[in-house]
């Protein structure tokens, strides 16, 4: 049994603005079925604090002038212990996590999660006297990626995995902030949290963690590519050694067909013409032509370049031609929110766009879709397409990171002995897209064909448990390589 403290900026119930708490909400569980020995960390935000009902103090620290209460409570419909970090300078205040109710990062971000981090090294550190000390800190995102760099001066300490969910976020700030923060000025060279006389945060993971992983083996090589790393390939080529990726998981009971209490008709791969509802009454709902036959594609994100989405608006013109239904769900960046509605303006019997988040749509969407669209320029694992493997809405996704490593192309092979789940879209022209999603709808025409499909996609096993069991083998080398004095 390993002692885990996993340490995120946000976590599914408490909080959540993308895949990053989809993951820390579901992988501490399926690690406690494992039979580690987990404690979740989490900043204490405004909205986080206003959902506990009796918070327990069950520590102290202070830093930066500061006074911190560290609150126990359960993550929610779970037995995973979660601890709070309560300062009310850093983390009590109106907006998401990262950014102001005007969408702009806050401008003390660097002190936030800097004071987040060093939390986190008292905690590994047995400075809060919990009577509870990890032997792993698995440290998530730039947010908490100081937390290696910080735990690296120490002889005494537990090992350190970092997990990359998205190289473009990487926590930069001005050189000032480092030294008006305090941190140790060894930790400023150009080897260290020091580029290109900046200060980044992801540094402090990729150069001092004892192993990094990234959320799918695809993405774990892309980034040790001048494409995909930011600037940073070069030292993840040199930790190569050190670097894998392990897919993301699912949750299956909060993802599931048959028991999914925000759809109306519940099904499985063997009632799967139920389906077929969901889509009359999502069609009803969202005031689009109610026929059951006609395709409709799906599409959850958030709204932003990476997504594809310049790919999906240079497709429309040839898509609104065509006898199909586009729903999408997402926010971002302004100017897809804005060309996204007037086109379901100019086209509302083809397309319905709704601008923001929201869970039980989300379920509804999976459950009425025949087809999910995932055009990513890259996409470090994405949950979307598995949830839609699940649901029976066969995925159209470009051909990167975990899009590829979870999908297999539908050709005349993968066709013929029943492996095929999807369709890829091989690069980032809106031409390309229409021909991908051409080659699906042609296949939709048969039905029986496309039944087969279905079922070879809710066939498919992308449970928490077996990436959970590749986390803890991934401890064991990271206890293995301090314990040895393989010090990175």
């Amino acid at each position: 049994m390993n002692k885990i403290l996993f340490v995120t900026s946000e976590a599914y119930p408490f909080i959540k603005t993308g895949g990053l708490g989809d993951v820390a909400g579901s992988l501490p569980r399926a690690l406690q079925k494992c039979k580690q020995d987990i404690r979740l960390l989490l900043p204490g935000y405004r909205s986080v604090m206003a959902q506990i009902k009796n918070p327990q103090v069950i520590a102290e620290a202070f830093h930066y002038g500061h006074k911190i209460r560290i609150i126990e409570t359960p993550l929610p419909s779970s037995r995973v212990k979660t601890w709070l970090v309560d300062c009310p300078a850093a983390f009590d205040r109106p907006g998401n996590p990262y950014v102001d109710t005007t969408g702009n990062n806050w401008s003390d971000n660097a002190f936030r999660f800097a004071l987040f981090c060093l939390v986190a090294v008292d905690i590994a550190l047995n400075r809060c006297n919990l009577g509870w000390q990890p032997d792993v800190v698995h440290c998530n995102d730039w947010q908490t990626a100081l937390i290696p760099a910080l735990l690296n001066g120490y002889s005494e300490r537990p090992a350190s995995v970092f997990t990359i969910h998205n190289m473009a976020y990487q926590g930069l700030f001005p050189k000032q902030q480092f030294f008006e923060l305090g941190l140790p000025s060894s930790l400023w060279h150009p080897d260290g949290v020091e580029f290109y006389d900046q200060f980044s945060f992801i540094k402090g993971g990729l150069a001092y963690a004892d192993y990094i992983n990234t959320v799918s083996p695809t993405y774990a090589r892309e980034i040790q590519l001048p494409e995909f790393g930011y600037g940073l390939d070069g030292l993840l080529r040199h930790r190569s050694d050190r670097l894998s990726g392990i897919l993301n998981g699912i949750d299956n009971d909060t993802w599931n067909p048959g028991s999914d209490l925000h759809i109306s008709y519940r099904y499985n791969k063997q009632t799967i013409k139920n389906k077929s509802l969901n889509k009359t009454e999502l069609q009803t709902a969202l005031k689009l032509p109610i026929d059951a036959n006609l395709p409709m594609i799906g599409m959850i994100s958030r709204m932003v370049e990476q997504k594809g989405f310049d790919t999906l608006i240079g497709a429309l013109p040839e898509l609104v031609k065509w006898p199909v239904q586009l729903v999408i769900l997402g926010n971002g960046q302004s100017y897809y929110e804005k060309t996204l509605t007037e086109w379901a303006q100019h086209y509302p019997h083809k397309i319905s766009v709704r601008i923001g988040y929201d869970e039980t749509l989300s379920h509804r969407i999976e459950a009425a879709a025949d087809l999910f669209l995932m055009p990513s320029l890259f996409e470090p694992c994405g949950l979307n397409q598995l949830y839609s493997l699940r649901y029976g809405a066969l995925p159209v996704v470009r051909d990167v990171g975990g899009l590829a490593d979870s999908i297999v192309d539908t050709n005349e092979t993968s066709m013929a002995n029943h492996t095929a789940t999807g369709f890829f879209i091989t690069d980032n022209q809106p031409a390309t897209l229409v021909n991908a999603l051409q080659t699906a709808l042609q296949l939709y025409q048969n039905p029986e064909v496309w039944r087969q499909l279905q079922v070879n996609a809710m066939s498919q096993d992308f449970s928490w448990l077996k990436s959970a069991e590749e986390y803890v083998k991934l401890y064991q080398l990271a206890r293995e390589s301090i314990a040895g004095g393989d010090e990175t």
